[in-house]
């Protein structure tokens, strides 16, 4: 399966001619990574993990193409895609609610889903939906979350290396606790090179005690997975 990783959190896969985005938002070139997909997963409400422009934009154009996301994230998308009254009731159809331990197929590839909720920023701060998506029992993006997927074997984790609800030693300890062969980082968009530095400093070092590989991967570029 090949891995191409663009700006802070959106990841595309593809494998067999059929190709899997997960969270193209705002700060991502996200209308490049939907070119051609055929399934779309979202983890939450947050822009910069969903451009609904250009998701909307991209079921229009594209009929094969089918979104699943919280059920907060379906309804706008659905009410979005009502207001110019273009094709709504078709692209509704494309637009699927899912919900935390579920497993079902997307454009081909079985997906599982675990957590549930986004971590916590502030008391002050709703706390929002969240899903983590493990795709082809293989790669697992968690969202904006910690949540140790149960049961199974990561074999490729995306690593949240910087957040607002973070800190160093929950990135590092999220890595041990998984213990996936590879890892490579998402949520990286509001790092300098000199902070991306110190954390994956940490997490390579003290994951490759684990048995974790961790690869910065730069804008664009893919790996085989």
């Amino acid at each position: 399966m090949k891995l191409t990783k663009f700006t802070h959190a959106c990841i595309r896969l593809e494998k067999d001619r059929r190709v899997l985005v997960i969270d193209p938002g705002t700060f991502s070139e996200s209308e490049e990574a939907l070119a051609g997909a055929h399934a779309v997963l979202v983890t939450h409400e947050h822009n910069d993990h969903i451009d609904r422009p250009a998701v909307l934009a991209a079921l229009r154009s594209n009929s094969s193409l089918e979104v699943y996301a919280p059920a907060g994230v379906a309804k706008s998308l659905t009410e979005a895609a009502g207001v110019d009254g273009t094709g709504s009731e078709a692209l509704a159809d494309r637009i699927h609610t899912v919900e935390p331990g579920s497993d079902f197929e997307a454009a081909g590839f079985p997906v599982r889903t675990f957590g549930g909720q986004h971590a916590v920023i502030h008391a002050q701060i709703p706390v929002v939906s969240n899903i983590g998506y493990l795709v082809d029992g293989n790669v697992f993006h968690p969202g904006d979350s910690f949540v140790v997927p149960d049961g199974i074997n990561v074999q490729t984790l995306l690593v949240p290396i910087h957040a607002p609800w973070s800190k160093v030693g929950e990135v590092v300890d999220f890595v041990i606790s998984v213990r996936a062969p590879k890892a490579f980082p998402v949520h990286d968009g509001l790092l300098n090179e000199l902070g991306r530095g110190i954390v994956e400093g940490h997490v390579t070092r003290i994951g490759a005690r684990y048995g974790t590989a961790y690869t910065r991967l730069a804008p664009r570029e893919s790996v085989e997975v």
